[in-house]
């Protein structure tokens, strides 16, 4: 049988879960969008769900380094300050695709919020697939990362098994 699972695999399981849900601060009542993500899991398709949460706008907004933390960005991104393509978003589950332009408000930019962000997060490494320029607190999206650039410290082994 494929999904038999002793005690050990399933806390295994578990606490990959846990650490998923922490990292990226998955919604427990968001039930459709985790059951797609659970199919795509037992499916084997680990790299597809972590590109895919990877490629979220609050994540985006977080690595580009406009913002301390995932929670923060989050916030940023409910708050409207964010535009993609010129277009006002406010949902930080907005997947973002390759060649879309990320960039704070015009009106927001002066705030002394993202001058106290930018010292903070100013000699955070920005990974190869996004392009930020802090000056102007705009990126791009260059490309999906790739499995090497996703850091998230997971052994998607103990998923899928």
């Amino acid at each position: 049988m494929p999904f038999e699972f002793g005690i050990k695999d399933i806390i295994d399981i578990l606490s990959v879960a846990v650490l998923l849900y922490y990292v990226y601060k998955l919604m427990r009542d968001s039930g459709s969008l985790n059951v797609f993500y659970g199919i795509l899991v037992f499916a084997g398709l680990w790299i597809v769900v972590s590109q895919m949460l990877e490629m979220r706008l609050d994540n985006v907004v977080f690595r580009l380094g406009f913002a301390r933390t995932r929670r923060e960005a989050r916030q940023i991104v409910d708050h409207k300050h964010v535009l993609v393509n010129g277009k006002q978003v406010n949902i930080p589950s907005y997947g973002v695709k390759p060649g879309d332009v990320i960039e704070i408000k015009e009106k927001c930019k002066s705030m002394q919020r993202y001058k106290d962000i930018l010292e903070v997060t100013g000699g955070r490494l920005v990974p190869e697939w996004l392009e930020s320029n802090q000056e102007t607190l705009q990126g791009t999206v260059k490309e999906a990362p790739a499995r090497e650039a996703i850091d998230v410290p997971v052994d998607e082994m103990l998923i899928v098994e």
